[in-house]
């Protein structure tokens, strides 16, 4: 137990209205009564042992692949990385690396289609390395680190233009950290990153940029299953590129980068002949530049949309995209990919929730009110609750669009809420003579994603069978969501249980409510 569990765990023990010498007299009894063992201590400081060496190692491999990484783009290539790998030792290593390729290439089925390193491939990589050589593992992955760091060389502005980049992608994520479930901080940040680094690293080119989505083609299945449709654009573009559609069947190159899965460059939009124009207004003679698009990936390396840039703004005709900014641009493209999974793994958790307490309403008479908080991290360690959901005793439910923000400082009488967070267990209090469960939903390290508060009113308890029917909901809402975040692990491969899910294609999370429902009803069978 951590100090915040051991200390709810006593809370809900003694409950609110046990006396201070009851309290005092329980404390003396678990000094008294509770010895650790020299077994336990040595287990309990291995532990905490093995848990720092993992920490460090993994501090130690990122910075070793942000090193390799010298131009932010999020990757590196495997054939690349195994070719320098093949001299380590004066080749003596190369059984093992071969083993460990092929491990690794089972462990991550997209490497052998795409061939790109993400970090946690390529710390599995050299770990799977250090685990073939005879002798110390520690001491193997030491000798790898070393000879991989001296075998990387950056210049000091090269190492300078990076470490900005790096800054800048980190505030891509930090949008989608901080902004609930929506994408329109994220979307803003993209622009002001590409802004940036072009002021800064691309000779003050003037651009234009957009995003585009795949989305399935209700509207016209006839002009392809598939569309891609613009989300965000430079302000300037909005009025003629935001919410536009594109079909295959259009001039343009974007479902070529789609079906290529690689960036398309076209160095001169005038000579090319089939790129599409959205502003009808711009003279022909004004439709000069260059045009760079690139497919956006998500975990499993399947593309999910595009992110394109052009010059046409720009006067100056040797405007072009230099081999450094496409490959940043590809790293952009890597930072909104987790930005966006994240929008889309917390939407997905709402679903979850929305559909537990249609399920939960009708079979628990007694509870008044249910509020869904999802907790966000922010600056220094903090973080704020964000209240997304309300549902009354009557079953209605109200989905807030723009979240309340309660801070721990501003909000007391919620002070169970924030316990309730850091301890991730279930915290019982009762509020001016309400009674009120918290109970957390964990994420995969079971630190907590949200919280739903029961309010049951003035009844210290629920009913039996109400708390039975609690309780399942809850077992089956905290399944969905670890089903949810397992399927955003890049190693994990997404699998569908019920033909829904196939066909909804994890835009209704909340099937997998009624899936695991489904599944605990055969198992009791």
């Amino acid at each position: 137990l951590t100090l915040p569990q051991f200390v709810q765990l006593m809370d809900n023990f003694v409950g609110e209205d046990i006396s201070l010498p009851t309290v005092k007299r329980l404390s003396a009894f678990i000094k008294r009564e509770y010895k650790q063992t020299e077994e336990e201590k040595m287990e309990q400081l291995e532990k905490v042992h093995r848990l720092s060496h993992v920490a460090q190692r993994k501090e130690l491999l990122e910075a070793l692949f942000e090193k390799w990484d010298s131009s932010a783009c999020g990757s590196l290539e495997l054939e690349e990385v195994v070719a320098v790998l093949s001299t380590f030792e004066g080749g003596m290593g190369k059984e093992a690396l071969m083993k460990a390729k092929e491990q690794l290439c089972s462990q991550y089925p997209q490497l052998s289609r795409v061939g790109k390193l993400t970090p946690r491939a390529f710390q599995t990589f050299l770990e799977l390395i250090a685990s073939k050589f005879t002798g110390n593992e520690d001491e193997t992955i030491d000798n790898l680190v070393r000879f991989l760091t001296t075998s990387v060389e950056q210049s000091h502005t090269k190492s300078s233009q990076s470490s900005a980049r790096r800054k800048w992608l980190q505030d891509i994520q930090q949008a989608a950290e901080s902004s609930g479930t929506s994408m329109e901080p994220v979307y803003k940040a993209v622009i002001q990153v590409l802004s940036q680094d072009m002021e800064a690293h691309g000779d003050n080119k003037k651009i234009s940029a957009h995003i585009a989505l795949l989305e399935e083609n209700q509207l016209s299945p006839e002009q392809g299953q598939v569309c891609l449709r613009y989300v965000a654009c430079t302000a300037d573009d909005a009025p003629h590129v935001l919410n536009q559609v594109l079909h295959r069947e259009m001039k343009g190159v974007s479902f070529a980068a789609i079906d290529q899965g690689k960036p398309i460059y076209v160095p001169k939009v005038q000579l090319h002949g089939n790129i599409h124009f959205w502003n009808s207004d711009r003279p022909v003679e004004e439709r000069k530049g260059s045009l760079l698009v690139l497919p956006l990936y998500d975990a499993h390396w399947r593309v999910f949309g595009i992110l394109g840039l052009d010059t046409l703004r720009d006067q100056c005709e040797k405007s072009i995209f230099l081999t450094h900014e496409i490959t940043f641009y590809e790293g952009v493209c890597h930072a909104f990919s987790k930005a966006y999974h994240h929008i889309c793994m917390r939407e997905s958790v709402l679903q979850v929730a929305v559909t537990a307490l249609d399920w939960l309403y009708p079979r628990t008479p007694s509870i008044h009110a249910v509020t869904t908080y999802l907790v966000v991290p922010g600056k220094d360690k903090n973080y704020a609750l964000y209240k997304v959901i309300t549902t009354d005793n009557t079953g209605q439910k109200e989905i807030h669009s723009s979240p309340v923000v309660l801070l721990r400082g501003e909000n007391l009488l919620r002070d169970y809420l924030f316990k309730c967070t850091e301890s991730s267990e279930v915290t019982l209090i009762s509020v001016y003579g309400e009674h009120h469960i918290a109970v957390p939903l964990h994420d995969l390290s079971r630190q907590t994603l949200g919280i739903f508060d029961i309010s049951i009113g003035q009844h210290k308890k629920l009913p039996p069978q109400e708390l039975k029917q609690l309780q399942k909901m809850l077992k089956m809402a905290q399944a969905a969501c670890s089903e949810i975040l397992h399927r955003s692990l890049e190693e994990k491969q997404p699998t569908q249980v019920l033909e829904a899910e196939h066909m909804a294609n994890m835009r209704h999370a909340g099937i997998l409510f009624h899936r695991f429902m489904l599944q605990e009803l055969r198992e009791c069978v």
